[in-house]
């Protein structure tokens, strides 16, 4: 079977920034900030998109592109080594995670875009979002949600995948960039953009490690890294692309959306509303929802929103469902219609958990993918760095210019100090608290660099007696050929 390729570098970009962009960034970027002090968050966020993101896209490039595989075949690919390959597995049971929740929101958004032309949730968003975030009504949303998904995966990479995308992003920048002007009118955007704009240096300093666990995480959610979506869309782009320009376009492109979100929302929430609320996952559609009720022809505007939002979540659910789509795809020549057909089945009932409870939900999605996140990508670096190293350095540089072709080395190696030891501080961090445990920063900083050390020395000799045992396989296949005995 022929495998896909992407049919321009502008519909990658874009549909890899519509995987990043989706509700990660309207949705859950204000929700997250919300409960994180505003400003002191945006701040942890932006560098950690930078510093830390892009060097991991950059890392989840070069094993997709190096493999041309889906994660699991590309770590079985490229090393064959079963503990490398139970990482790609990984990758596939994340990615069915994300599905899994993040469909029921998809769910919400459709159901919300539909009532903002009756105005059925204008009277009281509160009671009404209570009444229709779970259960029956909320799994038949989530399940036209998905099938709309699953119709544009069965497509393909350019027909499907790339034709969808391509539109959508156009659509929700333009759209976006309309609302948030018009936002910056309303009487409270003065507010809303001080909140969320204005550093707040004390908040921070008392609460600095729950704002980098969660910025972190929030980083790394709103890439799609650490969950093999970048591995699995990298697999199907030409050698001639230049790596570093790409990860670089998409993670501005993201930060910029993301930023343009919150210049929407806080001056919507601080004009309408009582404020940013810690409403976790329901805060969109509580306090925007309640901004649009008493607007003049809000149901105008709220269609408009929620079509936006409905957009993102879209682009997004189509990059994860790639991901175990083009497992079976790649892995066991199943059709690209039965494959996702059959994943459809799967993530109905996965799905069905997160639709029907609440505390399923709550846990999949404020800190379970945290951290499964946070393990892939860490994960990622420390493979990119120590066990294909060279290979990973030419990888890099090819289709890059002169300029990302000299950073190639330090990069390397930073992939294998330095961020890695970062993303398991803040793993420890949040993992820790996660089970009613405050660590102090010595202890932090103890497990993280045991942890580090370990793990490096670990992949270290895992290599080298791989590499031993494949010299010594090839030595005695020699002495046994005929053909070699013959020859002496």
């Amino acid at each position: 079977m022929t495998r896909e390729t992407w049919g321009t570098r502008l519909g990658f970009i874009l549909a890899a920034v519509g995987s990043a962009v989706g509700l990660g960034n309207i949705w859950r970027f204000p929700w997250m900030t919300a409960e994180n002090g505003g400003s002191a968050f945006l701040l942890l966020y932006v560098l950690i998109v930078l510093v830390v993101g892009v060097p991991g896209l950059m890392a989840a490039f070069v094993i997709g592109r190096r493999s041309n595989r889906n994660p699991v075949g590309a770590f079985k690919t490229l090393t064959g080594s079963r503990a490398w390959t139970a990482l790609g597995f990984l990758c596939v049971v994340t990615a069915i995670a994300l599905l899994s929740f993040y469909s029921v929101v998809g769910g919400w958004i459709l159901r919300y875009f539909v009532e903002s032309f009756t105005g059925a949730y204008f009277a009281d968003p509160g009671t009404h979002f209570d009444t229709i975030s779970y259960g029956l009504e909320a799994f038949v949303y989530q399940l036209f949600v998905l099938g709309v998904t699953a119709g544009i995966v069965m497509a393909g990479v350019r027909r499907g995948i790339e034709a969808a995308t391509k539109s959508m992003m156009i659509g929700i920048v333009i759209l976006l960039v309309g609302l948030t002007i018009w936002a910056s009118q309303q009487p409270g955007a003065a507010a809303g953009y001080e909140f969320f704009l204005d550093f707040d240096a004390h908040y921070l300093s008392n609460n600095f490690f729950s704002v980098l666990g969660a910025a972190a995480g929030q980083a790394l959610f709103t890439l799609s890294i650490g969950g093999g979506t970048m591995i699995t869309y990298a697999s199907y782009i030409d050698d001639d692309r230049s790596l570093p320009f790409d990860a670089t376009a998409i993670a501005s492109l993201n930060l910029g959306i993301g930023i343009l979100s919150g210049l929407l929302l806080f001056p919507l929430l601080f004009s309408f509303a009582d404020g940013p609320t810690a409403g976790g996952p329901g805060a969109l559609f509580v306090g925007i929802a309640g901004a649009f009720a008493q607007l003049p022809a809000g149901w105008l505007f709220g269609a408009v929103f929620f079509l936006v939002v409905l957009l993102a979540a879209i682009t997004s659910l189509i990059s994860m469902l790639e991901i175990p789509v083009s497992f079976l795809v790649d892995e066991f020549d199943v059709n690209r219609s039965v494959a996702t057909g059959a994943l459809l089945s799967v993530v109905g009932v996965t799905g069905a958990f997160n639709a029907f409870s609440a505390a399923v939900f709550t846990l999949v999605a404020d800190q379970l993918v945290d951290l499964l996140l946070t393990i892939g990508l860490t994960g990622f670096m420390f493979y990119v760095a120590w066990v294909l190293g060279p290979d990973a350095v030419e990888e890099f540089r090819n289709g890059a210019g002169t300029i990302a072709r000299s950073i190639a080395v330090p990069w390397r190696y930073a992939l294998g100090t330095v961020f890695p030891t970062f993303l398991l501080f803040t793993f420890y961090s949040d993992s820790l608290r996660l089970f009613g445990y405050s660590p102090d920063t010595e202890t932090l900083v103890a497990l993280t660099l045991v942890t580090a050390v370990s793990f490096v020395g670990l992949i270290v000799w895992s290599t080298d007696n791989e590499s031993q045992q494949a010299t010594t396989d090839t030595e005695t296949e020699a002495e046994t050929d005929p053909k070699t005995e013959s020859a002496d």
